[in-house]
């Protein structure tokens, strides 16, 4: 029973953490094209009403970067702890595909 539940519980943890490296490229990746698009804004003379809002919404994608970050970081220590606790579990393709997330992920 405590295996199924570890397998489970690796399958969710890496989950988590795929998705999260993923939110945090997304945002970085928003925050340069929103930076970029405002330059575009500006040298077009767009309203400054557009401007001022783009500026917000740019804002908020930059915040969003280190709380990301840091739910990711979270996620990945979760994951080392997982996978230092089922050091049996090593030949299971659960184990096997957490390894391999957690080699992908840097933080």
């Amino acid at each position: 029973m405590a295996a199924a539940d570890n397998k489970r519980q690796l399958k969710i943890r890496t989950g988590v953490v795929k998705r999260l490296s993923k939110e945090l490229v997304m945002y970085e990746q928003e925050v340069t094209d929103g930076e970029a698009k405002l330059v575009e804004m500006k040298e077009a003379n767009k309203d400054e009403y557009d401007i001022r809002k783009y500026t917000e919404v740019v804002a908020e994608s930059k915040a969003m970067v280190p709380d990301c970050r840091n739910r990711l970081r979270k996620a990945v220590q979760d994951l080392d702890i997982l996978l230092e606790d089922n050091t049996s579990m090593s030949g299971e393709a659960e184990y096997k595909a957490a390894q391999e997330m957690r080699d992908t992920v840097s933080i």
